[in-house]
């Protein structure tokens, strides 16, 4: 009897077209495994642990942060931040992905690039990009004054609109890649069927293309509000400290005033309602479905 036909052979070696067997598996998985607990989840746990046990055993960092009004401004300003950037990277996304789900040939190609060419460009430049255009002596404080629109410079720097603004033009390709990919899985032959029932172009698009792209909606509005929740350095550059995120706020309490502990507060606090967030949204639009329809 051959190894490969004995009982210890199909335990380890037993493979099919479908899958291979339980003991091969997770000698597969082990290294990766591995790697994630060490290089992700315990250097995690071992921040988030310090909010309860440095110095000691207490819950003094938490109560530190209910107990000032400062800690609590950031946290609503940094969710406030994170769903207007959603909704206005939606609002703007939606026609452009549709747009080139319509393309073909070199428009197609030539739109696409002009949507991933950001993509290779650092976020650090992208957002310096915008202190020439927003500040006092920038493209668009200068323009008007020629124009003579205004007569002395606006002040666009160092304010939550600035952040939004930077935000959204930076996190749109994130939006609409997303949809774009659903609205290309929208067989031509189901709006062809619906016009030739009778139905009129706007017909088709509520009737049909609209709900069957929202897989697409779906998984990029919790994709930038996710990583909108986390962003550092844009904030930091455009909104100053009157437009301070607790990703900032996180950094600052870690490097410049060493109180590792309570950084490790603000980033469980950050963790736990992203989580309860994510999950709301998940009961309440059925974002499971959605994304495993689609």
């Amino acid at each position: 009897m051959s190894g490969a036909a004995s009982p210890i052979g199909r335990y380890w070696f037993g493979v099919s077209t479908q899958r291979y067997s339980r003991a091969m598996t997770l000698v597969l998985l082990t290294p990766l495994l591995v790697l994630l607990v060490v290089a992700f989840f315990w250097p995690i746990l071992r921040f988030l642990s310090l909010s309860v046990l440095e110095p000691e055993p207490t819950l003094d960092n938490f109560r530190q942060l209910w107990a000032r009004e400062f800690y609590t401004t950031i946290a609503i300003r940094t969710f406030r931040t994170a769903l207007i950037v959603t909704a206005g990277t939606l609002l703007l996304a939606y026609p452009v992905a549709y747009l080139m789900s319509t393309l073909r040939g070199a428009w197609a190609g030539f739109v696409a690039a002009i949507v991933v060419l950001p993509l290779w460009i650092s976020i650090l430049v992208r957002t310096y990009v915008w202190t020439v255009f927003l500040g006092r002596n920038g493209i668009i404080n200068s323009s008007a004054i020629n124009l003579g629109l205004i007569d002395q410079p606006m002040t666009l720097l160092n304010t939550e609109f600035a952040v939004w603004l930077a935000m959204i033009q930076i996190q749109l390709p994130m939006m609409i890649l997303p949809i774009y990919s659903s609205l290309r899985a929208i067989p031509p032959d189901l709006g062809m069927a619906a016009q030739s029932l009778g139905g009129s172009a706007r017909d088709v698009f509520r009737h049909v293309t609209l709900p069957l792209s929202l897989p697409g909606v779906a998984a990029g509005c919790v994709l930038v509000f996710i990583i909108s929740l986390g962003y550092f350095i844009t904030p930091m550059l455009i909104g100053g400290p009157r437009s301070m995120m607790i990703a900032t706020l996180i950094t600052q309490q870690a490097t410049k005033f060493l109180d590792w502990p309570l950084a490790s507060a603000l980033a469980c606090v950050l963790m736990g309602v992203t989580l309860a967030m994510v999950i709301v949204f998940n009961r309440v639009l059925r974002l499971d479905r959605v994304m495993g329809a689609g």
